[in-house]
This record gives C-alpha cells, sequence and structure tokens, in this order.
C-alpha cells in the first residue's frame, strides 16, 4: 500500500494552484503548506509537491504518472476541466479505458512540469 506521493515542481506557487484546482475537484485540499513542500490529501497528505528549483520541463513522455481515485464520472470530468483551466494539458479525454483486469472511467492530464496525473473511477464490482 501505497502512502503518499511526492512530485518534483519547478515553481511551487503555479504548481500549487494547479493542484489545488485539481485534486481539489477529486476532494482533496492543501492540508499543509511550507516554504518549499506544500501537502494535498483528504485526511493526511497523500500528494506532496516539492520545490526543485532550476527544474527544466519535462520532456513529452517522461515524468511521473500517477493515477488518483475519484469517486465518480462526473468526478473525473471536473479534475480534467479543472486541469485544462488551470495550466495543465490534456494527454487523454475522459472516458472508458481498458485496464489489464477491469475497464475503468478515466482522464490523463500533464501537469505544468509536464507529469502525467490521471483520474481514474472504478465500477462496482
Amino acid at each position: 500500500m501505497i502512502d503518499h506521493v511526492s512530485v518534483g515542481v519547478s515553481d511551487l506557487a503555479r504548481s500549487s494552484a494547479f493542484y489545488e484546482a485539481v485534486l481539489g475537484a477529486i476532494g482533496m485540499t492543501c492540508l499543509v503548506r511550507r516554504e518549499a513542500t506544500v501537502g494535498f490529501g483528504k485526511r493526511y497528505p497523500e500528494v506532496w509537491l516539492n520545490h526543485r528549483p532550476g527544474m527544466a520541463a519535462l520532456p513529452e513522455g517522461h515524468g511521473t504518472h500517477i493515477c488518483l481515485r475519484a469517486r465518480s464520472e462526473d468526478a473525473v470530468r471536473a479534475f480534467h476541466a479543472a486541469a485544462l483551466a488551470n495550466g495543465g494539458t490534456d494527454d487523454g479525454a475522459p472516458g472508458p479505458r481498458a485496464a489489464a483486469m477491469t475497464t475503468y472511467y478515466g482522464a490523463f492530464v500533464r501537469d505544468p512540469d509536464g507529469n502525467r496525473v490521471e483520474a481514474a473511477t472504478f465500477p462496482a464490482t
């Protein structure tokens, strides 16, 4: 079980605003704000942003891929819309997907540094 993930970002203020909107769409809020790091989560920080001054934007196809659970297809769509409205780029519009063991509904975006972030909701089994 993964407790949390950390993402390096070149501009902490820009990325904080991006992730606050995007993660807010799937039920997370900013819980910790420090000089060089910001933590988001539901009850405790699950996603950390770590300031990496001088970090170059990641080339297309590189960077971290993080998939976060959403409660509904509406939340996945809200996640995607929030990303595009806050400096992210589309990397897979909301829609049905085929995974290794099931199907799900998801969307992919790239954050301002080029990291790939996904929101997914899975059918009840």
